[in-house]
């Protein structure tokens, strides 16, 4: 059985400055549909800024993130997890953005995905670190306790100190 997969698009500008922002916004008005407009596929477009899914068992649904390894810009799936009788993660995959090829320095989309196992209820969080937020670590290792940074780089267009959590509340019916 192939099951439906809905994506959710969610673009975080890096705060290192407008260019990036920038980008972030070309991302959300050419990658992202309106919210719940029909994508070739059967893939439903959840809106931005929405941390609460409902799913059917068996159903799949994806959270994708502008991610730039060469600005030390990294996304986590961090614990505790999603309760793993409720929805599992189905691992993540990076892309380049659409029409553009990998090429150092350049960014790309970091995609999520889970599927629903069964009815209940249960929350996760995506950690999204910067150079400014994060020490000690890279793109396949969050930082040790997800500690901010102790003083963050000179010269940075942020005093933010502590990285950005989004945390989804999915409820299975």
């Amino acid at each position: 059985m192939i099951s439906p997969t809905r994506t959710a698009c969610t673009f975080r500008s890096s705060r290192a400055g407008a260019v990036i922002a920038a980008a972030a916004v070309f991302a959300v008005v050419t990658g992202c549909g309106s919210g719940t407009d029909e994508q070739a596929g059967g893939t439903t477009s959840r809106p931005v800024g929405d941390t609460s899914i409902t799913a059917e068992p068996g159903e799949r649904f994806t959270l994708t993130v502008d991610q730039n390894a060469s600005t030390r810009e990294y996304w986590y799936l961090v614990a505790p997890g999603p309760d793993s009788s409720v929805l599992v993660s189905r691992g993540q995959d990076y892309a380049p953005h659409a029409g553009e090829e990998a090429a150092a320095g350049a960014g790309g989309r970091l995609t999520f995905t889970f599927e629903a196992k069964a009815k209940g209820t249960t929350r996760f969080t995506l950690l999204h670190c910067t150079f400014t937020t994060c020490q000690g670590n890279t793109s396949t290792l969050p930082p040790g306790a997800a500690e901010p940074s102790a003083s963050p780089a000179t010269g940075t267009a942020t005093s933010s100190s502590a990285p950005e959590r989004i945390t989804y509340t999915v409820t299975v019916d």
